[in-house]
C-alpha cells in the first residue's frame, strides 16, 4: 500500500463519518430523542466499513470477510440499540449534557457529534485497512480474525440478553444485574465490544513485514478501549448507577471486575 492510497482511504472514511453524524444531529433535532444518535452511529459505521470493503478489493476473501463482519456487527448492535431507544424518551448521558448547555444545546450537540465522527475514524479505518491489505490473506489470519469476531459477537449478544431478561423480571426491580456474564464483569457487553475490534488488525497486519500500513489498524481497539473505559462508556454509566442504585451498586463495584472478565472477589449478597 502506498502513502497516497492510505491518505485516500483516510479522507474517504473521515468524510463519510462526518456526513453520517450530521444526519444523526438532524434526527436528534427533529425527534429530541438522543437515543437515536447511537443507533445511527452504529449503522453508519457498519455501512462505511461494508462499503469500503466491497469497493477496495471486490470479491476477494479478506474484503468479503470484512464486509460480512461489518454488516453483522452493525445489524446486531444497531438493532439492539434501536429497540432500546424506542422504549425511552432520551438517553440520560446526552440529556444531562443538553440540560447543562441550555440555549446553546443545538449548536453544541452538532459539535459533539462531529467529535464523535472524528474519534470514530480509527474504527472505520481499521476495517478499510483489513480489506485493503496487500496480498492474499493467510488462512490462519482469516481463521483467527473470524474466531475473535464470533466470540465477541456471541459474548456481547449473551450479555445484552441476560441484562434484558433481568430487567424484565418484576422481582428484580431496584436490584443490580449480577447474573451470568455480569458476575464476571460490570460491563461484559463493553468488554466483548472491545474484543471484536481486535479482529481487524489481525487481517490488516502483513505477517511478512513488507507493508507496515496495516499496523495503523491497532489504533481501533486502543481507541475503543479508551472510549468505553474512560470517556463515553463506563464513566457516565457509573455516575448514573451510583445516583439511582446507591449502596447496592457500590457493593457490586467492590465484588466485580470493572471491564475484563474475572472471578468475583466477594459475594454481593443478591
Amino acid at each position: 500500500m502506498t502513502a497516497s492510497t492510505f491518505i485516500i482511504g483516510l479522507i474517504g472514511v473521515s468524510a463519510a463519518l462526518s456526513i453520517i453524524m450530521t444526519a444523526a444531529w438532524l434526527v436528534w433535532r427533529g425527534s429530541r430523542n438522543s437515543g437515536w444518535v447511537d443507533t445511527i452511529w452504529t449503522f453508519g459505521l457498519g455501512l462505511v466499513g461494508f462499503a469500503g470493503a466491497v469497493t477496495v478489493k471486490p470479491m476477494q476473501l479478506q474484503s468479503v470477510l470484512v464486509a460480512a463482519m461489518a454488516a453483522i456487527w452493525a445489524l446486531r448492535l444497531g438493532s439492539h440499540i434501536a429497540r432500546r431507544t424506542r422504549g425511552i424518551t432520551d438517553d440520560p448521558r446526552y440529556a444531562k449534557l443538553i440540560r447543562e448547555w441550555g440555549a446553546d444545546a443545538t449548536s453544541r450537540m452538532l459539535g459533539l457529534l462531529q467529535k464523535q465522527a472524528l474519534v470514530s475514524i480509527p474504527l472505520a479505518l481499521s476495517m478499510w485497512l483489513a480489506a485493503a491489505a496487500p496480498g492474499p490473506v493467510h488462512p490462519v489470519q482469516a481463521a483467527t480474525a473470524l474466531l475473535i469476531f464470533v466470540v465477541a459477537i456471541a459474548g456481547e449478544a449473551a450479555a445484552d440478553e441476560q441484562l434484558r431478561r433481568f430487567r424484565h423480571d418484576p422481582g428484580n426491580e431496584g436490584r443490580i444485574c449480577d447474573v451470568g456474564l455480569w458476575r464476571w464483569s460490570r460491563h461484559p457487553n463493553y468488554f466483548f465490544e472491545w474484543l471484536g475490534w481486535l479482529a481487524y488488525p489481525v487481517l490488516a497486519i502483513d505477517p511478512t513485514g513488507s507493508d507496515l500500513w496495516g499496523y495503523f489498524a491497532l489504533v481501533a481497539p486502543l481507541c475503543m478501549y479508551w472510549l468505553l473505559v474512560y470517556v463515553s462508556g463506563i464513566p457516565p454509566l457509573k455516575e448514573h448507577m451510583l445516583a439511582s442504585r446507591g449502596d447496592a451498586f457500590r457493593k457490586y463495584q467492590t465484588a466485580t471486575n470493572v471491564f475484563f472478565l474475572g472471578p468475583r472477589k466477594t459475594s454481593t449478597g443478591g
